[in-house]
């Protein structure tokens, strides 16, 4: 049985609007990653590794974007305004359905 590796944000459905892109976005936001790390071919442990460094990093804040302080924020908001735009440039619709 061969595992699953992450195909990249890049590849990533939606853009990147995904729990997984999410995690990468967010690392790019808080500075674990570099903008130009797209985690493509990363396994399920290392993915995991990145989502509890981006969890203790937004503990600080409640997990909320408006508690951010102003650097940060703004690069939230320049990060996810990016991966939307795109996002919506392939078809993306925000709004849910049933399968969300």
């Amino acid at each position: 049985m061969t595992e699953m590796k992450y195909g990249g944000i890049e590849q990533d459905k939606k853009n990147g609007l995904t729990p997984l892109g999410r995690i990468v976005l967010d690392a790019w936001v808080f500075g674990i990653l570099p903008e130009t790390e797209t985690c493509t071919g990363w396994d399920h442990a290392q993915m995991q590794i990145l989502y509890e460094k981006v969890y203790t990093a937004w503990e600080p804040f409640a997990h909320l974007p408006s508690r951010l302080p102003d650097e940060l924020r703004e690069r939230h908001t320049r990060i996810y305004n990016q991966a939307i735009t795109a996002a919506k440039a392939e078809g993306w619709n925000p709004e849910l359905n049933e399968d969300d």
